[in-house]
């Protein structure tokens, strides 16, 4: 049933993500909203940050807190790096700058929280998995 249900969360973040970028591309061409553009950053920033969270399997040997801090910072010059292209289409303002990194910032810390906490619980539970097997080779 947990199975199911997270499924069903994963197609139902996909759809929404669809349409929601399909209607701020629209809008964008055809002029009709202006904050399309801040939806299509928006998702710029969800997919670099999630491209930069899973980088963490691929460093097993670092400590957990240095790699929270590497890939923030790293997901932060990368985001700097998108607002300077955009910035050569529209100029932003220093407080833009501020507001874009605040934006980014403070669902990053709340997601990477999450995503950390679950490595911690599966690593838990693959580490209780572990001793059990080992216990049962002992007897």
């Amino acid at each position: 049933m947990k199975a199911y249900f997270t499924k069903l969360l994963i197609y139902l973040c996909i759809s929404y993500t669809s349409i929601s970028l399909t209607a701020a591309v629209y809008n964008l061409v055809n002029g009709n909203e202006p904050g399309s553009a801040n939806t299509l950053v928006m998702f710029a920033f969800c997919l670099i940050s999630s491209i930069v969270l899973s980088f963490y399997e691929l460093l097993p040997d670092v400590s957990p807190l240095a790699m929270i801090i590497i890939q923030y910072l790293v997901a932060c010059a990368l985001c700097a790096v998108l607002l300077l292209i955009l910035s050569l289409i529209e100029p932003i303002s220093p407080k833009g700058w501020f507001e874009y990194y605040r934006s980014f910032t403070i669902p990053y810390i709340i997601w990477a929280g999450i995503y950390y906490f679950s490595v911690y619980l599966d690593t838990r539970k693959k580490n209780d998995l572990l001793k059990e097997i080992q216990k049962k080779e002992k007897e």
